[in-house]
């Protein structure tokens, strides 16, 4: 069969390099020597033969013009796209399959428009794995930020893990990848591929808007979850919480890490998973009398010795303890008992781990390019760039996602000095002062302001604190008044005199 595509774009696409997949891939208006008519095109690595199926005719068969497994056929009483499916024999087997290729972008011009801006306080509502159902067909939406990269696949157990099989539509205009694909579900396990503009090889990323990660470890897939059918009974709880005055209340918190505060001993010394946690705790901290309990991170991270404080997943539960579902429990659970829940959240740095948010589309995306301001001297780890709307948006984001899906009654905000300041910890020389020749990083500054407006905007009556070591002024006052905005600064010195004098 004669084709009119370029063998180039065959060449790139089973090679994996093609930068806009859709242009090729799936349904296309094509002119024949007898008028117009449609091609279908898929790449099915692996597969002998492929059909194609519409709803409302008989099949047509494909003609496979890469021996990879790019195939074509054109339909010459075709003028416009219409539903079919795939039949795809493969190692003796036939299976039907929906072309990822014939749907449209699940994105409206509206929220790229917000998320290029970095206005967009729901993000992750679009970005990451979603359950999804389009034209009546089940499956998941995949989204993605990597601007730099030429191309990025979504890559799992459902397609071997081969970045050939589902490259992605990119929007050019904010760098947004994204596809929807068919048949799969909750529970699914999957990274994103992405090429670089280099030839430099980069690990399968994680995805950083991820709501669930596998929880074998070492392994670091993402994995899809859905948080929407979650039955919440805190309701009283929280139309309290909206009508309290926190600075006028005496409030007690006790400060907990989940994973070494109790242990079963005859079962291997194993964690408590959630559900556990939810009813001890509960019961300690109700009759020590605290009022809130304050969780060491339980954002996911791959190093357990850091106790959370090199977050990876910023939208994602610890599996350590159970599914995101079993932590909604947990929540739910404490604040039926008049407990309320207050997340350590880690807005300042973040890990190396090749399958983070380090060096992601194969440019310092997320991270400072100058090793001066990207570089954490104490942790060894790596600082987020603060005056790019995308970052600052992502990190907005998550502290509203964990007041809004999962309730939290407040975030103490970690290691707030060490975003302040350009020269923390660092000797002279060793940093880029700001615009003005201070110190001060104004990035972080505008960060903060903006946030806690957000955050006291959209969530009256929740807790926003600061764990700001410094004399910085007015960590706690109103933005209106030149302040940071927080409601509170978290005195670490009264605790560490407390546990130093008990």
């Amino acid at each position: 069969m004669d084709t009119a595509l370029d063998p180039q774009a065959i060449r790139a696409i089973v090679e994996g390099e093609h930068g806009d997949p859709f242009a090729v891939l799936g349904p296309h208006r094509v002119q024949t020597p007898d008028g117009t008519a449609v091609a279908v095109r898929a790449i099915v690595p692996g597969a002998a033969a492929v059909r194609v199926l519409p709803a409302d005719a008989p099949p047509t068969s494909m003609v496979r013009l890469h021996p990879v497994g790019f195939f074509e056929t054109v339909l010459p009483d075709r003028r416009e796209s219409f539903a079919y499916r795939l039949e795809v024999t493969r190692n003796g087997h036939i299976t039907e399959i929906d072309d990822p290729y014939r749907f449209p972008s699940l994105l409206s011009d509206f929220d790229r428009h917000l998320l290029a801006e970095g206005t967009h306080h729901r993000a992750h509502d679009k970005l990451g794995a979603h359950p999804a159902t389009l034209d009546g067909v089940t499956g998941v939406a995949f989204a993605v930020w990597a601007p730099s990269a030429r191309r990025v696949s979504v890559v799992g157990d459902f397609n071997d893990w081969d970045g050939r099989s589902h490259p992605m539509r990119l929007h050019p205009a904010n760098g947004i990848w994204e596809i929807f694909v068919p048949g799969l579900g909750e529970g699914e396990r999957y990274k994103f591929e992405i090429r670089g503009r280099s030839a430099e090889p980069l690990a399968l990323k994680s995805d950083p808007y991820a709501l669930a990660f596998e929880a074998e470890t070492p392994r670091t897939a993402s994995v899809v979850a859905n948080l929407d059918d979650f039955r919440w009974r805190d309701e009283a709880w929280l139309g309290e919480r909206a009508r309290r005055q926190l600075l006028r209340e005496p409030l007690s918190i006790y400060e907990v890490h989940l994973g070494s505060w109790r242990r079963v001993p005859e079962e291997g010394d194993r964690f408590l998973d959630y559900r556990e946690l939810a009813d001890q705790l509960a019961d300690y901290v109700g009759e020590m009398g605290f009022t809130h309990v304050e969780l060491l991170p339980v954002m996911e991270h791959p190093f357990y010795g850091s106790w959370g404080y090199q977050t990876i997943g910023y939208f994602a539960p610890s599996r350590r303890y159970g599914g995101p579902k079993d932590f909604m429990g947990f929540v739910d659970h404490l604040h039926r008992r008049g407990v309320g829940v207050i997340l350590d959240w880690v807005p300042a740095h973040f890990p190396r781990d090749p399958h983070g948010l380090g060096y992601f589309d194969g440019t310092h995306l997320y991270e400072h390019a100058d090793p001066r301001q990207r570089e954490h001297p104490d942790w060894g780890t790596l600082i987020f760039n603060y005056g790019r709307n995308e970052v600052a948006n992502f990190l907005l984001d998550s502290a509203l996602f964990w007041l809004d899906r999962y309730h939290a009654d407040g975030l103490r905000v970690d290691a707030v000095a060490s975003a302040l300041y350009l020269d923390y910890s660092r000797k002279p020389g060793e940093w880029v002062p700001n615009q003005f020749g201070g110190r001060e990083n104004l990035g972080a500054v505008a960060f903060f302001r903006r946030m806690n407006e957000v955050v006291y905007g959209i969530h009256p009556g929740v807790i926003v604190a600061a764990e700001e070591s410094t004399s910085w002024p007015m960590v706690s006052r109103p933005t209106y008044l030149g302040g940071l905005g927080f409601g509170f600064k978290w005195n670490l010195g009264w605790m560490h005199d407390v546990l130093d004098y008990m």
